[in-house]
């Protein structure tokens, strides 16, 4: 009789938890054909004298992808830019002109969290973490920098704020 009546409390507790959940779910649906709230131009929040500076530009491509153009200015005014395409399904996915990174790869965690994973030739040299805030205008960047064996060397932050 205990076992009997523990199953049903156990199935009425999924019962009520899938139906608090089908509404998120089925606005999830509706809001796929949305825009990526991620799309814009975002600038590193830092306190680096001028010229310093670091932009990402996300913009669709194709379908359901994104384009990522970095553009940053170092303390002596000298500008790098390099960007890459994803399709969010972790594939590694060409870098182009940034000598330190061959390969990117971005996989969806939830609405708000990307994970990507930055290689050079094979070999891992760093994950990010990648959180948009709720209101969609700050994204925070954990950046864990790989000994291209597994093994964390290092981690550091960084907060990007959305451009007008």
């Amino acid at each position: 009789m205990r076992n009997s009546s523990l199953l049903r409390s156990t199935l009425l507790v999924l019962a009520s938890a899938t139906l608090a959940a089908a509404p998120a779910a089925l606005s999830q649906g509706s809001a796929s054909h949305a825009p990526n709230p991620r799309f814009g131009r975002w600038k590193l929040k830092s306190d680096a004298p001028a010229p310093a500076s670091n932009i990402m530009t996300y913009s669709p491509h194709g379908t359901t992808g994104m384009r990522v153009q970095i553009e940053s200015v170092n303390a002596k005014g000298e500008t790098a830019r390099w960007g890459y395409v994803t399709e969010f399904d972790g594939r590694d996915m060409p870098v182009t002109g940034n000598a330190g990174q061959t390969h990117a790869s971005v996989r969806v965690l939830d609405d708000a969290v990307n994970e990507i994973i930055n290689s050079k030739d094979g070999v891992v040299t760093t994950r990010l973490t990648n959180v948009l805030s709720p209101d969609h205008n700050t994204i925070a960047v954990v950046y864990m920098r790989d000994d291209g064996k597994g093994r964390t060397m290092g981690v550091s932050f960084a907060t990007y704020e959305r451009m007008p």
